[in-house]
C-alpha cells in the first residue's frame, strides 16, 4: 500500500481534554507496529470555537485525575499557580507548525504540549511557551517562527475543525474515526456529570497493557475496514 491510500485513523481533540491526552498517548504509542499500514491523523477540534466554548477549570479539576488513573503513561499533576490557559487556539496553532515540518515531529510535540499541560503547569496558551517547548523537541526553529507568524496556521485549524463538524458531525472532543467517517470507540471510560459534579463513571474498558492491545484493536478496525469496502468496491465493477 501505497501512503496516499493507506486506511486511516482519525482522532479529533482538543488541548483542555484528558481524555483527548490519553487516548493519544495510546494511539501513538501502538502506532510503529502499523507502520505502512496505517495512517494516523491528528485533527483539530478546538471547542472554544467550535464547541460550547472552553472546558471550565472546575470540570477539569473533576476529570483530571480520573484520566490519570485510566493511562499511568500520560504524566498528570494538579495544575499549580493562577497562570491556567484561557484559550487553547495557540497550541493548535503551533502544532499545526509543526507539522509543515515533519509528521512523526508533530506528533511527539503534540504530546509533549499535552504533557506541559497536564503535569507541568505550563500556560499552553502562551505563545512563548509553546515555542520553548518546539525548541526543546528539536524543532526548526527558523521554519517554526516563520509558519508561526504568517497567520496560515489559525485559518488552516479553523478550516479543519469546521470540516471535522459540518462535514463528519463531530461535537465533542476525543471522537475517534475512520477516514469515511464510521465511528471507533477508544478504551476510555468517561464520567457522567450532573450540576456539574461527577455523579458516576462508566466501567473501565481495559486495564494496563489491556489498554494498549484495545488501541491496537482500532487500527485493526481500520485496516478490516478499508480490506472491505476494497473488496465491496471491485465487486461494484
Amino acid at each position: 500500500m501505497t501512503a496516499s491510500n493507506l486506511p486511516e485513523v482519525w482522532e479529533w481533540a482538543e488541548y483542555y481534554c484528558p481524555w483527548c491526552y490519553i487516548t493519544a498517548v495510546r494511539l501513538q504509542e501502538a502506532l510503529p507496529e502499523y507502520q505502512g499500514r496505517v495512517k494516523l491523523r491528528m485533527r483539530p477540534f478546538p471547542l472554544e470555537v467550535l464547541g460550547s466554548g472552553p472546558a471550565p477549570r472546575d470540570i477539569l479539576d473533576q476529570e483530571w485525575w480520573l484520566a490519570a488513573i485510566q493511562e499511568p503513561k500520560a504524566a498528570f499533576a494538579p495544575f499549580a499557580g493562577n497562570d491556567f490557559p484561557t484559550t487553547t487556539l495557540p497550541a493548535f496553532e503551533a502544532v499545526w507548525c509543526a507539522l509543515q515540518q515533519d509528521e512523526a515531529l508533530s506528533f511527539k510535540y503534540d504530546l509533549r504540549i499535552r504533557r506541559a499541560f497536564f503535569a507541568e503547569s505550563r500556560n499552553i496558551g502562551r505563545p512563548e511557551v509553546l515555542f520553548e517547548l518546539a525548541e526543546e523537541d528539536g524543532l526548526d526553529m527558523t521554519a517554526f517562527s516563520r509558519a508561526y507568524e504568517s497567520g496560515a496556521a489559525r485559518d488552516a485549524v479553523l478550516a479543519e475543525g469546521r470540516i471535522g463538524k459540518e462535514t463528519f458531525g463531530v461535537r465533542g472532543t476525543p471522537t475517534v474515526m475512520l477516514a469515511d467517517g464510521k465511528r471507533l470507540h477508544p478504551p476510555v471510560a468517561f464520567p457522567k456529570f450532573t450540576d456539574r459534579k461527577i455523579v458516576s463513571i462508566g466501567q473501565l474498558p481495559c486495564i494496563g497493557d489491556g489498554c494498549l492491545d484495545a488501541t491496537r484493536g482500532l487500527f485493526e478496525q481500520a485496516i478490516a475496514h478499508h480490506s472491505s469496502v476494497g473488496v465491496a468496491s471491485e465487486d461494484a465493477k
